[in-house]
């Protein structure tokens, strides 16, 4: 099921066309999106969500989303939703036409989860390395390159996503050249050591993560330590745990990397996962 909500606070058929073929967020990618998960009709992080997308639209000089007009559709998909009890629910922010009147382009689109995402949930992944090229101090020198926004510019991210199929696995953990830990196309990595929960930081161009801060808020709350560090990868083979949070795939335990079998964290997977739940 999808329910379509357009920010003039009207609903639209998901299935008619919808997108001029020269808005540039269609033709350039250039435009912004956020998705929020809704379970039993809550939304989870919804205002740390807007703030990364107005966040984001600011990165690339965007004109500032309407928070209100956003907030009003994410109402309208809920009001409407009759499929599954969980929502991935997709904000998009774009430029607009190309050579028109400066009038972004924005929706709400609310979807039900895919079966694949929830069977990685339960039983876990296989993830491979890639080299994402970028290394410390790059964002800070050259914010054009727009390291930690979430623009709808995903090309490498996908590409990198069938390229750990081509080696046998659904998902990617990137790292810089000279072996550091990132995050994923479409996550934050995490790092479990003696109850100490580890991810790494900011500043080396990855996106902030919902998620994770919430995972992290909850693990705080019952005693466990949560630090933002450098990750060396080779750490990552001898750690408790090793996850890739974001607010679809909500806590997901990688139990194969680079093809060898990581500790079971499975006990451990539970344990963040009843965190998590926790917060909500």
């Amino acid at each position: 099921m999808r329910v379509l909500a357009l920010l003039d606070g009207t609903l639209a058929d998901p299935e008619a066309p919808l997108i001029r073929v020269d808005d540039l967020g269609l033709v350039r990618g250039d435009g912004v999106f956020e998705t929020i998960l809704v379970v039993d009709g809550a939304p989870r992080e919804q205002g740390p969500h807007l703030d990364r997308l107005a966040r984001s639209a600011a990165m690339l000089d965007l004109p500032e989303p309407d928070r209100a007009a956003f907030e009003r559709a994410i109402g309208l998909v809920l009001d409407n939703w009759t499929g599954g009890r969980e929502i991935a629910l997709k904000l998009v922010h774009t430029r607009g036409v190309e050579g028109g009147d400066g009038t972004p382009t924005g929706f709400a689109l609310g979807a039900d989860i895919s079966p694949k995402v929830i069977r990685q949930r339960a039983e876990g992944i296989a993830a491979v390395t890639l080299d994402r090229g970028v290394e410390p101090g790059l964002m800070q020198r050259a914010p054009w390159l727009l390291l930690s926004a979430k623009s709808l510019s995903y090309a490498v991210n996908m590409a990198a996503l069938r390229e750990a199929e081509r080696r046998g696995a659904a998902e990617v953990v990137f790292t810089t050249p000279s072996g550091s830990v990132l995050e994923g196309p479409t996550s934050t990595l995490v790092m479990v050591r003696d109850r100490v929960l580890t991810t790494p930081p900011a500043d080396l161009g990855i996106l902030p993560g919902t998620t994770q801060a919430a995972l992290f808020r909850a693990a705080e709350r019952e005693g466990w330590t949560t630090e933002v560090a450098p990750i060396a990868a080779d750490d990552l083979y001898s750690a408790d745990g090793v996850f890739l949070v974001s607010s679809v795939r909500k806590i997901t335990r990688v139990h194969t990397l680079d093809g060898k079998a990581l500790p079971d964290s499975t006990g451990l997977h539970a344990a963040l996962d009843a965190l998590y739940e926790s917060e909500y």
